[in-house]
């Protein structure tokens, strides 16, 4: 059962009420909170975007966006690892009664998330560190990361505690088949989507 969807005062929420400052002063800047910290992360590049939207083409495909589930940019994901934290992933895979679950700051009760994934940035080390012990804590059971910096794919499965329990690596020429507790059965082309997130050179 999930808290009841009711958003506090922010003086009683002081790092939710500053988080919300920073946004309203800085358009298109994501802010979360993890860890009890701030995180700012800038506007997306072309190539950020368009990973992503490559990304979302094999999970419409696999008919994952309708009827039991949805596919998603931008959803507020309420943490459990500190009275104010959240996250806001690039890209959900969550079930279509998420409205039920609204919790506060327009943030979802992690329990009708089936995956997040983070297509990295400058602040890479926040999608490949913090955002792991957050997203098990919060026991989304699959959490995928496109990382830019690495050029790799990782698939993180099996929550517990603040880790995961399986954690693999793909590399470009790889196809990557997703567990089927997301829904479907969604494959991912590791070459395509990590050529979509890299800037593109006229020849």
């Amino acid at each position: 059962m999930s808290a009841a969807s009711v958003e506090r005062p922010h003086d009683e929420r002081p790092l939710i009420a500053e988080a919300n400052r920073l946004m309203d002063r800085n358009p298109g800047y994501r802010v979360e909170i993890i860890g009890g910290q701030i995180l700012v992360t800038p506007p997306p590049d072309g190539p950020h975007a368009r990973a992503l939207t490559t990304l979302m083409l094999p999970f419409f495909t696999a008919g994952l966006h309708g009827g039991e589930a949805e596919v998603l940019q931008g959803v507020g994901l309420w943490l459990p690892t500190d009275t104010e934290d959240y996250a806001i992933p690039d890209l959900v895979v969550v079930d279509s009664d998420i409205d039920d679950h609204l919790i506060e700051n327009n943030c979802y009760d992690p329990v009708c998330f089936r995956l997040v994934l983070e297509v990295t940035s400058s602040n890479w080390k926040n999608d490949l560190k913090a955002k792991v012990a957050a997203y098990a804590e919060a026991k989304v059971p699959v959490y995928v990361i496109v990382d830019r910096k690495h050029q790799r794919l990782h698939v993180l499965t099996d929550p517990v505690g603040n880790e995961y329990a399986g954690h693999r690596f793909h590399s470009p020429g790889q196809q990557v088949t997703l567990p089927d507790s997301i829904g479907a059965k969604v494959t991912l082309d590791v070459t395509e989507i990590l050529r979509a997130g890299q800037p593109r050179t006229s020849d």
